[in-house]
């Protein structure tokens, strides 16, 4: 059975890192992704990275987007990057407010996405697929979940054409967000998220960060597992696997994974939902 899914991995910081992961990339490939994003660094700190690597992705035949943050930047700025993406033949963005890194002061032309989004379609019209973020369990900076979702509205209306969540482990959450966020006026695609779970300090870490929940139940067995890694990583393939099932039954357009530039445990989930059967 064929059902859309979409890799996202970091540009590395090494040589190495870069070999091992055009290495994974290939792995991956096998799974035929619509597409491949990779992100970006606060305030751009990756973007050379974020650029070469999304330049490899398009020239292994896949096709790439450019995660692309604004805050700090500059119209023009942003500007001179749109032309050099586009003159890399990308034909996708992921557009984010992003993160200025700590001791900057906020500064720059653009408040929040939406603005970005208005603006690529101000400058560039629709050369571009314009993904942009949402937040099944809220985004942790916003004020209340009406303006959560409200905010989403507006990157719709400011010219968006699908969006991606941040990862969650409640079907519940993205089912809700959808049902919500459609009152709203919001039609476009909802892409869900999904991220494997391959270990477990480094999950509470990322989740304590970006507002993203893990369930009581989960938390609990992860802890009770201790070291045991394989145990963890069985654990994990189950619960992320579940989740995918539920969430293709309910309707889900397609899965995003969040590979952390690993291939293991997506090659395994997506063999087990039969979207891997050259694998």
């Amino acid at each position: 059975m064929t059902f859309p899914i979409s890799l996202e991995f970091f540009p590395p910081k090494t040589a190495e890192g870069a070999e091992k992961l055009r290495g994974v990339r290939q792995q991956l490939y096998a799974l035929q992704p619509e597409f491949c994003s990779v992100t970006y660094g606060a305030g751009g700190s990756t973007q050379q990275g974020t650029f070469e690597t999304v330049s490899q992705i398009l020239a292994e035949g896949v096709d790439a987007a450019s995660h692309f943050s604004c805050i700090g930047a500059t119209r023009q700025g942003v500007a001179e990057q749109l032309a050099t993406l586009k003159r890399m033949g990308v034909k996708r963005l992921v557009a984010l407010r992003g993160d200025l890194p700590s001791g900057y002061g906020t500064g720059g032309e653009f408040q929040y996405a939406s603005d970005l989004v208005a603006f690529i379609r101000e400058t560039t019209g629709h050369d571009f697929h314009v993904e942009v973020a949402c937040y099944p369990e809220i985004h942790p900076q916003a004020r209340s979940a009406e303006a959560d979702l409200k905010a989403l509205a507006t990157k719709v209306q400011a010219g968006a054409d699908s969006a991606i969540t941040q990862y969650f482990f409640n079907a519940d959450a993205y089912f809700r967000l959808v049902d919500d966020a459609g009152r709203l006026g919001v039609a476009v695609p909802v892409v869900p998220g999904i991220m494997p779970i391959t270990g477990s300090s480094q999950l509470m870490r990322f989740s304590d960060a970006c507002g993203a929940e893990i369930p009581r139940w989960i938390r609990l067995r992860l802890q009770g597992f201790g070291d045991d890694a394989a145990s963890i990583r069985a654990f994990g393939l189950d619960v992320v696997t579940e989740l995918c099932e539920r969430l293709r039954a309910g309707g889900a357009p397609a899965l995003h994974f969040y590979t952390m530039n690993q291939s293991a445990a997506v090659l395994e989930i997506c063999k087990r939902l039969g979207l891997a059967k050259a694998v």
